[in-house]
């Protein structure tokens, strides 16, 4: 199923790309609870420009896509044989065709408005369409192909078809109001008002129009208004773990049912929920209380994303004004792959060692969540043990890679680069490892960043020539030709920022090598694989070969998967991330430069 919405999704893709910027009453907003945990929605057109370059990215990625799709269909075969002919049915769809022109053809407005929101946990896809009866033979294609007909029912003379997941307790329905389409997972014999209110006969009382929270939510963060995404934590975890969730308590009771058949115990039984629950749920919500999300800047060369987890206040200020002295975290790298992480253990360490001393002054009491009280209690001593030098003295690390290219006959890969570990211990840290590598001990680096040589003998395990240098707070490696060039800078790159946590640069090219390297160790996996499956030795019985003809399936899948985030990667001049907390909680931001 996860692979069929997968796919499904690249049809939907453009839709999820426009809005309306006006209060229409038919809007899909005007239908979504303002109390929703959930919602992705658009609020803006997209220029015919930028929608165009994004459709013509899809549309280059498409052919990888579609042989991921082979490959999963393959995959499902054995399995799922309906799932499997619903999935090439689906790719039978995209034959010849543009996403632009498979959109058309189902009927989806790829000018149109869409949200993806809750009616309390259960999920509801909401999209206009720009031929409801084309987007009607889509659907009744599909089902041809999938060898079953969905079962048609109405609510207030409005029809729509249901298909139900009796081992889940819950029900697809697919509808078409007025020229929108309604997708929704409920639960099954979800009670006429749901029904209702998830295919839009009833409004919310108050919806998410009216409210304008995602509007004020994209002013504040610098979302652009062609996709916000807000998860609210506050209301979807006493939700989910209080059981009076509609969605969840049939997912529950199904559950439920199907040990009370196994193991005789009541369902009744198993189903009784703490009314602590819901107040330890709003305890833990109230650490992170909401996740959002949206595009800083989107246009034929540019993909920039940010992220915005809140957090409670003590948490923020426990690191919105922390810089940490780990050097290069200042400044964005140059290198093809640069990724310096902070690790103020000391920090870290208090921080955690206040949350173990809250959870045990004030016990969890929802048996559901009661494994945390365990999980806190045994924190304590674990940040005890972190204070322990020199580990207790760290601050950061940073890898750069200038180079990095494939081993010969599937062998370990090559490099070169430089790693720094941020210390305000640099020489006990050098020391414990002189310890551990005596050869080590005849080095007496200073803290002025001069590289010393290593060792031949480690020089010998490394297989290329390597120096160590140190500075205030950091001991520097670097490992191939040339590098003991860069050591000395590399101590005297600027430190973080205050509330700097992570930074990462990586160039297309390293992007790209990234991938031909995992792709490789998944081919020589795939040939050991093979070999089995294919074996006559008698030792090898009927049930190992099929383990194996199944995870040559997998194998064939990832293959296919690598291939479309290749063709993607090729595109890829460099990508840029960045990781930071401020008063209002923890931001990270990527920005993606295309050739």
């Amino acid at each position: 199923m996860r692979s069929t919405t997968r796919y499904i999704a690249l049809g939907f893709a453009g839709v999820m790309l426009a809005a309306c910027g006006h209060k229409d009453k038919d809007a899909p907003l005007a239908f979504v609870p303002a109390d929703t945990p959930y919602v992705v929605a658009n609020l803006d057109i997209m220029d015919d420009a930028t929608r165009g370059a994004l459709l013509a990215q899809a549309d280059a990625q498409l052919p990888s896509q579609l042989a991921q799709l082979d490959a999963s269909a393959e995959r499902l075969a054995k399995k799922d044989p309906d799932g499997a002919r619903l999935l090439r049915a689906l790719r039978t769809e995209f034959d010849g065709k543009t996403i632009e022109t498979f959109a058309q053809g189902a009927g989806l407005n790829l000018k149109g408005y869409s949200a993806f929101y809750g009616l309390g946990l259960a999920p509801v896809l909401r999209f206009q369409l720009s031929d409801p009866g084309a987007f009607e033979g889509f659907v009744g294609r599909l089902e041809t192909a999938y060898g079953k007909k969905l079962d048609v029912a109405n609510v207030d003379k409005q029809s729509y078809r249901k298909y139900a997941f009796p081992a889940s307790g819950t029900e697809v329905v697919l509808a078409t109001v007025n020229k929108q389409a309604v997708a929704a997972l409920l639960p099954a014999n979800a009670s006429p008002a749901m029904l209702r209110q998830a295919l839009g006969l009833d409004r919310p009382q108050k919806s998410l129009q009216d409210d304008g929270r995602l509007a004020t939510l994209a002013k504040a963060k610098g979302y652009q208004k062609w996709l916000v995404g807000e998860l609210d934590l506050t209301r979807a975890l006493p939700l989910a773990v209080s059981g009076k969730d509609p969605l969840v308590g049939a997912i529950q009771k199904a559950h439920a049912e199907a040990i009370a058949a196994k193991t005789g115990e009541p369902v009744a039984t198993q189903l009784q929920t703490s009314p602590s629950c819901a107040t330890d749920a709003a305890r833990i919500a109230a650490r992170v209380p909401a996740v959002s999300f949206g595009y800083t800047k989107l246009d034929a060369k540019h993909q920039d994303v940010r992220f915005d987890v809140a957090l409670a206040d003590d948490i923020s200020k426990a690191f919105a004004g922390l810089k940490v002295e780990l050097p290069g975290l200042g400044s964005a790298g140059a290198a093809p792959f640069d990724l310096s992480v902070a690790l103020p253990v000391s920090n870290v360490r208090t921080f955690w060692l206040a949350q173990a001393d809250a959870v045990a002054a004030k016990p969890f009491s929802c048996p559901s969540l009661t494994d945390l009280n365990d999980s806190f209690a045994k924190l304590g001593p674990a940040m005890q043990k972190a204070a322990i030098p020199p580990f207790g003295d760290m601050l950061g690390l940073r890898i750069v890679l200038d180079s990095l290219a494939p081993g010969k006959d599937a062998g370990l890969p090559t490099f070169t680069g430089r790693l720094v570990l941020g210390t305000s211990n640099p020489e006990g840290l050098l020391a414990m490892g002189q310890v551990m590598v005596p050869a080590l001990a005849q080095l007496k680096p200073a803290h002025d960043g001069k590289p010393l040589p290593l060792p031949k003998e480690m020089v010998g395990m490394l297989g290329q020539p390597a120096w160590i240098a140190m500075g205030e707070k950091a001991l520097a490696l670097g490992v191939g030709a040339g590098e003991d060039a860069r050591l000395s800078d590399t101590l005297k790159a600027p430190v973080g920022d205050a509330g700097q946590m992570g930074r990462m640069h990586i160039s297309g090219a390293m992007y790209l090598s990234w991938l031909q390297l995992m792709e490789q160790k998944i081919d020589s996996l795939a040939a050991a694989t093979a070999t089995l499956s294919k074996s006559d030795e008698p030792s090898i019985d009927d049930s190992d070969r099929d383990d194996a003809a199944d995870a040559a399936a997998e194998l064939a899948r990832s293959k296919a998967q690598f291939a479309a985030m290749k063709s993607q990667a090729e595109r890829v001049d460099s990508i840029d991330a960045e990781m930071r907390v401020d008063t209002g909680g923890m931001v990270i931001t990527s920005q993606t430069l295309l050739k």
